[in-house]
């Protein structure tokens, strides 16, 4: 399988807004709930794509989606913080595969990109959160992420049960442009 992974700007995410969403809800509803309380709805989902328009227009967001051929695959966001004493940090947010293609190498070339994309605005120290104790945490782990500690009963399911999760980071090494500097 052929991926592309394209940078989504806010001049054209809403003609990305449909796909995004199908896939979205597909994972949210599927038992990856992304911050939302499953089921999700189509209107939720739009309403949160949209949401992101000032955040990328700003250059605060960065929204990468994967593609096969014309199909949207998957997505990841970088969130770069915007403190002053924190200009080298960004965390990683709502990295999802469609179900269809896990495992074939998509989350990895959207974290590849994520990281790239990182350096290439000078972000080194880069966090995420995730669920305790389940596949992603195992994905980043392979990534080289190490863990910073587990946060019990962070999220709460549809029945109240609560979901224990894990802060991770990744230091990356500067970017260095193809002369040599940084």
């Amino acid at each position: 399988m052929s991926i592309i992974i394209s940078r989504i700007a806010a001049t054209n995410l809403e003609s990305r807004v449909p796909a995004l969403t199908r896939v979205f809800r597909e994972t949210v509803n599927g038992g990856s709930p992304l911050g939302f309380m499953p089921p999700i709805t189509e209107e939720q989902s739009r309403d949160y794509w949209l949401s992101l328009s000032s955040e990328l227009r700003a250059g605060s967001r960065i929204l990468l989606a994967a593609f096969s051929g014309d199909d949207l695959i998957g997505s990841g966001q970088l969130a770069l913080s915007t403190r002053g004493n924190s200009p080298h940090r960004a965390e990683i947010q709502r990295l999802f595969v469609a179900r269809a293609v896990r495992g074939q190498g998509v989350g990895k070339a959207l974290m590849e990109a994520l990281h790239h994309v990182a350096r290439e605005h000078g972000r080194t120290l880069i966090l995420l959160n995730t669920r305790h104790a389940e596949p992603p945490q195992r994905f980043y782990t392979q990534l080289g992420y190490s863990l910073v500690g587990v946060i019990p009963g962070w999220t709460i399911g549809a029945a109240g049960e609560r979901y224990d999760h894990v802060t991770m980071y990744l230091e990356l090494p500067p970017w260095r442009r193809p002369d040599g500097a940084t």
